[in-house]
Formats: C-alpha cells, structure tokens, sequence
C-alpha cells in the first residue's frame, strides 16, 4: 500500500504519514502507518471511526485492543511475504 496522506495534530500541524496497510478486525478498520520523516520509527496503528459527517476520522485505542490489532498486522504481514 505505502501511501502518502497529510494529517494534523491537536495544534492544526500537518504531519505527513506513510500509509503501511489498512486492514479489518472483528468488523473494525485500522490504519498501520508510519512519520514519512522518520521511517525508522515504530509503527502506529489507529483505529478508523465515522464522525457525525460521515468522514474517517482516526483514533487512538487502548493497550488490550492494541495488542490484537499488532498482532492481526502482523499476520497481514507475514501473508504478504509469502
């Protein structure tokens, strides 16, 4: 996937991110993305809520839903090298 996307912070600063992957768990999506200024960076995983107008928006999710979302990237990934 490694798309570009620009975001912003609390503050209105756009941050642009690289896209990894999105991909479905139980029903919810969840975006695997990275800082495009720093690649080396750990991973983050959000997960992908509709607002009020019916726009993506992304957020934050607690240690236990955290824990299954890395781990069903991480099998999305082993999938893809095979």
């Amino acid at each position: 996937m490694s798309e570009r996307h620009l975001f912003y912070d609390e503050l209105g600063n756009e941050i642009e991110f690289i896209v990894k992957a999105k991909f479905s768990l139980d029903d919810t999506d969840y975006v695997a993305m990275l800082p495009a200024d720093d690649i080396e960076s750990a991973t983050y995983i959000l997960r992908v809520d509709i607002d009020d107008n019916g726009d993506e928006v992304l957020v934050g999710i607690d240690d236990n839903e955290l824990k299954d979302a890395e781990e069903a990237y991480e099998e999305l990934l082993k999938e893809q090298l095979q």
